[in-house]
């Protein structure tokens, strides 16, 4: 039987980071009350490993060769974890007093469901987004670890796009329901760090965004959620990012519909601010896509300038 630490959740906590050191330790407090906390690192070359020392966490280091499985279902499927629920959490996230509360609940009710939707609530320069069409953001962060595995979109290969899932869900072979309090998403990085994250996310989006308008079998195949405008809350999304893809004009609808439609504009200038690096995030998000698909066209130009013309000669 596993021996549980006293006051402690029996719950493990998976933490995937790269120099997080601004981040981690106010993270790792705010789930000390778990049994269990993983750290799994990328070979920081900040503090990032020290601090999470010192609090406690069980650190391993993670050396991405490429291809499938990246950070998050790589620890889930070979980290010794100790306990059959997981929690997944980033460094730049913090579970309130509320939520742990609610999840000390669950945990304790026999008829449990296998995973647990978990809602986001973004604090950016300082300010709740409500808006923007930002809140709700659903998450399925606790779950039987066994159960679980993030979905395959066919941009695992991506270059430059990082080593951990971002926008990727977890597939979940069980029922789920939601929890009621939020988590609680402050990256106390700056802008630049913003800009520069999204600027590697685009490279992921826009494989992605190609799969999905072209009706790649690896973005909807076995492994990923399907695309239903009658399913879950995330069946439709995946429905909704379909459609998206094949739209003209992203860009500008993306700040139409996060400022307007969604009312940004009551989120105040941080609201204006975010609509706007989204915004740019979409164009770059297009700026990509035609980019692959000129240097595709330009492959089937050389492929068939190079192929040889093996038609017999004309003779008299």
């Amino acid at each position: 039987m596993t021996k549980i630490q006293p006051d402690k959740l029996p719950v493990s906590v998976i933490v995937p980071v790269k120099n997080e050191e601004r981040n981690i330790a106010a993270c790792l407090e705010s789930v000390a009350w778990a049994d269990e906390i993983w750290l799994v690192d990328s070979r920081s070359t900040d503090r990032t490993c020290e601090i999470a020392a010192l609090h406690g966490a069980q650190i391993v280091q993670f050396d991405y060769a490429g291809g499938f499985p990246k950070k998050k279902n790589w620890a889930l499927m070979n980290l010794p974890l100790k306990h059959e629920w997981v929690l997944l959490i980033d460094a730049d996230e913090r579970v309130m007093p509320e939520l742990q509360a609610e999840i000390r609940d669950v945990l304790n009710r026999p008829d449990s469901a296998d995973g647990f939707y978990i809602n986001r609530r973004l604090i950016f320069l300082g300010r709740w987004i409500k808006h923007c069409g930002w809140y709700p953001s659903w998450n399925l962060r606790l779950f039987k670890h066994w159960l679980g595995r993030f979905e395959k979109l066919g941009a695992e290969d991506v270059e430059n796009a990082g080593d951990v899932e971002v926008h990727e869900h977890v597939v979940l072979q069980g029922r789920t329901e939601y929890l009621k309090h939020d988590l609680l998403h402050e990256d106390f990085k700056s802008i630049y760090h913003f800009v520069e994250r999204h600027n590697r996310y685009s490279n992921w989006d826009a494989q992605v965004y190609v799969n999905l308008a072209g009706g790649v079998e690896a973005a909807t195949g076995s492994g990923s959620l399907n695309a239903s405008l009658f399913g879950s809350p995330l069946e439709r999304k995946r429905f909704i990012k379909r459609m998206w893809a094949r739209l003209p004009f992203r860009p500008v609808l993306r700040f139409v519909w996060m400022y307007f439609i969604k009312r940004g504009f009551l989120d105040s200038k941080p609201g204006l601010i975010f609509c706007v690096l989204m915004t740019m995030h979409e164009a770059v998000i297009s700026a990509k896509m035609y980019e692959r698909q000129l240097s595709s066209a330009d492959c089937g130009l050389r492929i068939a300038d190079s192929t040889p013309n093996h038609q017999p000669p004309i003779t008299d």
